[in-house]
């Protein structure tokens, strides 16, 4: 009997370490988003980048499918495909993009913190999992540290983009959790996959309308503008959530969600070597604060439905 439960709990462990690793490999890379969608729109309209990048990564969905050769998906999961897809394959990349315009990558980023919590909250309120008082607790801590940092940094008070950035942090969280939960039946690779290849009809002909009167500009994009629509549409768009599905599929979305607060970081490192964005001591002191949170968080009881 004690040897069972000592296998049960080192299952837990390695599921949860798993878990975060997974979830933290797929921040790094959606850390990079922000400076490379930087790149992209300084030369690209932030429409194409936005539309463009779900349109390329449905590409390598496809192809991916094909290869498996798997069925389509039921009709249960449709909706929270499209749920998926809405959030994260539409909504969060075009409201980014237009915001990212006119802020730099730094400012934007450090709402992105708030991902954590507004994933943990989706998720509760869909019943998925129940966090106790003290990872709510956490939570808040950890959002509090990011919105006062977005507050230092633009002088005490929030622009127009910030409010683009929050609306796409909500659209962001409702995707993140639906897809976390279609995740644990079809696997995380299905999801973001069929999200984006069931999008692509709709988004293919908007893009192409779109993008017709502004052809000379996007012609006239130089190389680093291109370089950066290619990461977000490989790495932010695909490769990136692969590992995060997978992570919160073995973790739990709150736990695992909680390595989201580390992303701002990432994307302050980014900035700072592909755009040459200041980083200060003031950022990094807030760095190691959120990853004290963090790490507190993750020894905070998460039940799970």
């Amino acid at each position: 009997m004690a040897r069972s439960l000592h296998l049960a709990h080192a299952a837990r462990w390695s599921d949860d370490s798993a878990g975060m690793l997974l979830g933290l490999i797929g921040v790094a890379m959606f850390g990079m988003t922000f400076p490379a969608t930087r790149l992209a729109v300084a030369d690209l309209p932030p429409d194409f980048v936005a539309l463009g990048r779900a349109v390329a990564a449905a590409l390598l969905a496809a192809c991916w499918l094909l290869y498996k050769r798997l069925p389509f998906p039921p009709r249960a999961a449709l909706l929270p495909l499209a749920v998926v897809a809405g959030g994260c394959v539409i909504g969060f990349p075009w409201l980014t993009s237009i915001a990212l315009k006119t802020v730099p990558a730094s400012h934007g980023a450090v709402l992105v913190g708030i991902l954590p919590l507004a994933t943990a909250a989706v998720s509760a309120l869909r019943g998925n999992e129940k966090p106790s008082r003290g990872f709510w607790g956490m939570a808040l801590a950890g959002s509090a540290l990011v919105i006062a940092f977005a507050l230092q940094q633009s002088g005490g008070s929030l622009h127009r983009a910030d409010a683009l950035m929050l609306a796409a942090v909500l659209l962001a969280a409702l995707g993140y959790a639906e897809g976390a939960r279609l995740a644990r039946s079809m696997g995380g690779q299905q999801v973001i996959s069929w999200a984006l290849v069931l999008a692509a009809p709709l988004l293919a002909p908007v893009l192409l309308w779109l993008s017709y009167p502004q052809m000379n500009a996007i012609g006239a994009a130089g190389v680093k503008a291109w370089l950066g629509f290619g990461y977000v549409s490989v790495f932010s768009m695909y490769v990136g959530f692969l590992f995060w599905y997978g992570g919160m599929v073995r973790g739990g979305i709150a736990r695992v969600g909680q390595v989201q607060l580390m992303q701002p970081f990432f994307t302050l490192g980014g900035a700072w070597l592909v755009l040459s964005e200041p980083l200060t001591w003031a950022n990094l002191g807030f760095a190691v604060a959120v990853i004290a949170v963090v790490g507190t968080g993750r020894r905070m009881a998460v039940r799970r439905s």
